[in-house]
């Protein structure tokens, strides 16, 4: 896969000692340092890059979440795909 992908990434954290959002701000930080095209929605955050880069940003995010104090999470990742490459513009040009 060598074209331009978009997975859709919700983290689900637990902790018995922090609020689930504080743990999710990791998460996002680390998505938006990784200076991979993003764009964080109120149930999940579409980040945009070939396979292998998305993917490792993917589970930095989880690590991250981990890092500073979650218990347990959930990850759900949706990936889309093409034979030509996929851009979060032009599955939202005309909503924006």
């Amino acid at each position: 896969m060598n074209h331009t992908v978009n997975i859709a990434l919700q983290i689900l954290p637990t902790s018995s000692t922090k609020h689930p959002y504080s743990l999710v701000d990791e998460a996002i930080k680390v998505i938006a340092d990784s200076g991979l095209k993003y764009k964080v929605t109120p149930f999940e955050t579409v980040i945009e890059g070939n396979y292998d880069d998305v993917m490792r940003v993917a589970k930095q995010a989880q690590e991250a979440c981990y890092n500073a104090g979650a218990d347990s999470l959930m990850a759900y990742i949706k990936i889309q795909s093409s034979s030509k490459d996929v851009s979060i513009e032009d599955k939202m040009k005309k909503y924006e």
